[in-house]
């Protein structure tokens, strides 16, 4: 059996999808941007009146996005050193990697923090006008 979930902090979904689905005794976590609950804003994006992306700015995102990872594992009733595996998908990957990478170091590596499995590809273009979108596979306690 599988469980649908969804956290009350989470971003709200901008398709027909959950945050999240429990099987066992693990937790797969949907595409997560950085987008946030109740906002219109996304955190480090620039749009012109048209709506096209004019700037951005990637640490923003990652750091948006790593904090809604965070509240939705919690929220699970998991914690952030359960992470198991982390598939991320750049828009930019020449100019974004470095600031990924380098955040993604302070936020899942060393004393504390979870050494999950990890791809990175770079796509053309994600749903919303984001340059960073997380999924990630959470163990359950």
């Amino acid at each position: 059996m599988h469980e649908t979930f969804n956290s009350p902090r989470g971003p709200e979904p901008v398709g027909a999808y959950p945050h999240a689905k429990r099987f066992g005794k693990l937790l797969f976590i949907s595409g997560m941007g950085p987008r946030q609950r109740g906002q219109r804003g996304i955190p480090g994006v620039t749009l012109d009146e048209h709506g096209a992306v004019v700037a951005y700015d990637i640490a923003a995102q990652c750091r948006a996005v790593f904090e809604n990872l965070r509240w939705i594992i919690e929220d699970a009733g998991a914690r952030w050193e359960d992470i198991l595996d982390v598939t991320t998908f750049l828009t930019n990957m020449k100019d974004d990697f470095a600031v990924y990478n380098r955040l993604y170091a302070e936020h899942f590596s060393g004393p504390g923090n979870p050494n999950p499995t990890r791809t990175t590809v770079e796509v053309t273009s994600l749903p919303t006008p984001i340059a960073i979108e997380l999924k990630v596979i959470v163990a359950l306690p």
